[in-house]
């Protein structure tokens, strides 16, 4: 029988990610070993393990650089024959601790060395905000590039793949290792050069868009035998010299939250110019006719589901609609996929919280950073939708060549790690879907962070108010603010306020991406207010300024709550690092769009009957309340992520002419 469950073990733990999830008693079983080894990788256990690498670190502080550097020769030999041991791994760690110190004066102590063994170890470690998760993907990395098949460093943004990737680069030039950066502007031929380095830094995005382009180049040759075999024999040796990654070994994800979770289910598409052109003045109609059906006679929404149904009655005034015009109007199915495409944009897509409009085009605003993405588009006619809607030129949608998940994609990698300072609410999915145990990492010292009981108003007019009040409190006292709001529109509206009251503030929001550098780094200067979207809450650092740690610290303020409780957790975060003093606070009404999303007729009526006797709310009920909307709402989007996995192993199971890469 142990034989038996060994060999089980053994085929679970070395499946490769790529293959579909188990289905049925595998699955139980999967859970089963899922929890077994997350308590195998415990936090002690890699506390203990890094306590015997600051003690090792003693032996090497005398030595000189040329004397450092001949010790790691042996070392990253053994790393390179896959013939390390656990003692060599000490070792390893503790020599890059000392070459950190000398070559950018940063020395990583025992939870940034606790969080790197993990991420060698293959997990995610949760690391709270301004713990230096930089300098700790720096070390992993560099054992990954000593073993001489290339590690994937994953930033949030483009800015910070350079920033990371220059200021750790004397680290690894120290250790014998080349590193690279992809940029966006890059040519194929600096991309290759990039890729062949033994570490490379890079968003998401653009490494699994070069994946992508790597495919199309390859065609039908699939594996490295073929692709080395046409060279040989001169066939496509062209294409196969285009190709710019050698292979998806290794990657380091920061932010993993964000790009394992909330991106999980984004598809990345490499398109070219499609023939549907002649398609755009039917944009047009689509949204004229939008704004002539009614709400409630003529169509349903389902605000949870974003799913909108046209009525019998209004199918017949479409119908009805549409007969002078002819052409694509004339079947049923195409006038009616056209009109419920306007429908949703109209309804479901808002200038400034979903998109913003420059320069004549809808440019997306990505919803879990508040930021630009001006490289992406919507699918299946809905971009061209809401360039209707707005009046806008219809470019033409594009034809899709390739495409991949993120989700899809990062299961492709050989050894995956991550870091990010709220991961803990989706340890279970990562582990069902990645294979990724969760290790929380404590913080360097204690949180002095205070969370204030939430502030619940029936009315969003009577949050803004008590915002304000709010602001104007905490201004008097000198202390830093920031306030976090959940779109562009909000913003700019607490910005209006905020002038009205003779405030003075910052705005960094979609539209300001690139003051975001110098608006930061001011945030936590003496009565700075500062006012942001949840862009705020990713990949930058608000220090504090002179004499604000004696007044409490940064203050942060949260407008609402958003779908999922990491978020939250994202915008606190901004305070309180290191040691340092820090508050927060969540401002929630009824008719924010959690509530009006997830909300049941109940809190409508409750809306009803309260909204013109009392403005404020606050209670424990309604504080519970809130949390399981947001529960709802993170139990929905993790059923569409299971649908975009189901979907990715059926496609990979029964479209055998498709390249078992795409």
């Amino acid at each position: 029988m142990e034989s038996v469950i060994g060999t089980r073990w053994r085929m679970l733990v070395q499946r490769p990610p790529c293959e579909p999830p188990p289905q049925g008693l595998n699955a139980v079983w999967h859970q089963a070993a899922g929890l077994s080894r997350r308590l195998a990788h415990r936090t002690c256990a890699f506390l203990d393990q890094a306590e015997k690498v600051v003690s090792r670190q003693a032996a090497f502080r005398h030595l000189t650089d040329r004397r450092l550097r001949r010790l790691m020769t042996p070392l990253r030999l053994r790393f390179q024959l896959r013939r390390d041991s656990q003692t060599d791994r000490e070792m390893a760690f503790a020599i890059l601790c000392e070459v950190a110190a000398r070559t950018v004066g940063l020395r990583p102590y025992r939870e940034q060395i606790a969080a790197a063994l993990a991420l060698e170890a293959g997990c995610v470690a949760e690391m709270a905000t301004g713990e230096g998760k930089t300098l700790v993907a720096t070390l992993p990395a560099a054992v990954a590039g000593w073993r001489g098949r290339g590690c994937h460093v994953i930033t949030a943004n483009d800015y910070l793949a350079g920033r990371d990737a220059e200021l750790m680069a004397a680290v690894y030039r120290f250790c014998g290792l080349t590193v690279g950066c992809i940029r966006p502007d890059m040519p194929p031929a600096a991309r290759k050069q990039a890729y062949n380095a033994h570490v490379t830094y890079g968003t998401n995005k653009e490494i699994a868009a070069d994946f992508l382009r790597d495919r199309l180049l390859k065609g039908h040759l699939q594996g490295l035998p073929a692709v080395l075999l046409a060279k040989m024999a001169g066939d496509r040796a062209d294409r196969v010299d285009q190709l710019v990654q050698r292979g998806l070994e290794c990657a380091i994800v920061d932010e993993a939250d964000a790009v394992f979770i909330d991106e999980a289910v984004t598809p990345l598409l490499i398109s070219g110019q499609g023939a549907n052109e002649a398609q755009s003045e039917a944009y047009v109609q689509a949204a004229q006719l939008a704004r002539q059906l009614d709400a409630h006679a003529d169509f349903r929404i389902d605000s949870a589901s974003s799913d909108i149904q046209l009525t019998r009655k209004g199918r017949e005034r479409l119908d009805a609609l549409t007969r002078p015009l002819g052409g694509v109007w004339r079947g049923r199915r195409r006038r009616e996929e056209l009109t419920l495409q306007a429908l949703t944009a109209r309804i479901h897509f808002q200038r400034n919280q979903h998109y913003v409009v420059q320069d004549d085009r809808v440019l997306i605003v990505d919803e879990f950073t508040g930021r630009l993405v001006p490289d992406r588009t919507w699918r299946h006619g809905l971009h061209q939708a809401i360039e209707a809607k707005e009046g806008l030129t219809i470019h033409p949608p594009k034809e899709t060549q390739a495409r991949i998940s993120f989700q899809r994609f990062f299961r492709r990698y050989r050894k995956l790690g991550g870091m990010s300072g709220t991961v803990a609410e989706a340890r279970a999915e990562l582990w069902g879907i990645y294979r990724l145990p969760v290790v929380t990492i404590p913080t360097h010292r204690p949180c002095r962070r205070i969370i204030e009981a939430d502030r619940i108003f029936t009315t969003e007019t009577a949050k803004w108010r008590a915002v304000l009040t709010a602001i104007t409190t905490v201004h008097r006292t000198g202390r830093p603010i920031l306030v976090g709001t959940g779109s562009i529109r909000a913003s700019a509206h607490l910005s209006d306020l905020l002038t009205t009251h003779n405030l003075p503030h910052r705005l960094l929001n979609a539209e300001h991406q690139a003051e975001e550098a110098d608006i930061i780094a001011a945030a936590g200067q003496m009565g700075q207010i500062t006012v942001a979207t949840n862009m705020a809450g990713r990949g930058t650092d608000i220090r504090l300024g002179p004499g604000v740690a004696d007044r409490g610290g940064l203050h942060v303020i949260a407008t609402e709550r958003f779908e999922a409780r990491r978020i939250d957790r994202q915008l606190f975060g901004r305070c309180a690092r290191q040691g340092d003093p820090g508050s927060a606070q969540a401002f929630v009404s009824l008719e924010d769009e959690l509530s009006r999303k997830f909300g049941s007729r109940f809190a409508s009526r409750l809306l009803y009957r309260w909204g013109r006797q009392r403005e404020e709310i606050s209670s424990a009920f309604w504080r519970r309340r809130i949390e399981a909307l947001q529960r709802r709402a993170e139990n929905i989007a993790q059923r569409a992520r299971r649908e975009v996995l189901r979907a990715d192993s059926w496609f990979d199971a029964h479209l055998g002419f498709a390249p078992h890469e795409l």
